[in-house]
């Protein structure tokens, strides 16, 4: 079987170092591009870091992308160019980035998830089918927990756990974002989504989304303890958008939870 040509940005970040050990074990690629947004002056796997140009990326079917929004934008620019298919791990994005990448969709097949986690990705399934069920006498919250060095908050994860929840009520998503709070070791519910999220240590990622009637509580939960979890999934994706046309999907899509 022909190997799929692979390109992975943000290469000297966690994840991307993590997507490197991950894709060198799998048969189904080759790493033909490694990016950053700075200039790095030693070889990975006999491969120079370049930046994220036209150049860059003229060998690669597929590129890997856990960066920052700034980036992806850029990147997904030049992936049109090229024709290019992109799988999205970043997150963070704002509500006028996220419609631009649904722009960028009609030209070119797109992947993004929030979380490229199978049980994640069936804890959203589970979450909507709980918000629908439980309906409107139940009031959520979400909360999550990452390690010391993740910055945005809340969580794509987290984010993407609150959307399952609008998507249960049948509700527009950003209408129903409350408050953010962060490091809180209580928080309380409100009319809207609350989110709390807190940062310590090497944590990987835990998640729970919580429904209170104020007689009882509902509890949904998933903790990752290992973060190859997250590059085995973007791989899986990768493999499965390799043969899709222009769109944008998830990770819904690809496991086909109807």
């Amino acid at each position: 079987m022909k190997k799929i040509n692979l390109a992975i940005t943000g290469c000297m970040g966690r994840m991307g170092q993590q997507l490197i050990k991950s894709a060198r074990k799998n048969k189904s690629f080759k790493i033909v591009s490694l990016t950053e947004n700075r200039i790095i002056n030693k070889k990975i796997l006999g491969l120079k870091p370049e930046l994220n140009t036209i150049e860059a990326f003229k060998k690669a079917k597929i590129i890997i992308d856990f960066t920052v929004p700034k980036c992806t934008l850029e990147i997904l620019k030049i992936a049109i160019k090229q024709k290019k298919k992109v799988v999205i791990g970043t997150t963070g994005f704002s509500k006028k980035e996220e419609n631009l990448i649904k722009k960028f969709s009609r030209k070119i097949p797109i992947l993004k998830a929030g979380n490229m986690s199978l049980g994640v990705n069936l804890l959203m399934f589970l979450t909507e089918i709980a918000s629908k069920s439980l309906g409107k006498n139940f009031l959520t919250k979400v909360n999550e927990i990452h390690h010391k060095h993740k910055k945005d908050y809340p969580s794509g994860t987290a984010l993407m756990l609150g959307r399952g929840i609008a998507t249960g009520k049948n509700k527009e998503f950003y209408s129903l974002i409350g408050k953010k709070y962060l490091n809180k070791k209580n928080f309380p519910f409100g009319k809207k989504i609350n989110f709390n999220s807190i940062r310590k240590g090497e944590v990987i990622g835990e998640h729970e989304v919580i429904f209170s009637s104020g007689k009882e509580i509902v509890t949904l939960n998933h903790e990752s303890f290992d973060r190859a979890l997250y590059s085995e999934g973007a791989l899986t994706a990768a493999k499965w958008l390799s043969n899709k046309k222009a769109g944008l999907y998830s990770m819904r899509d690809l496991l086909n939870f109807k």
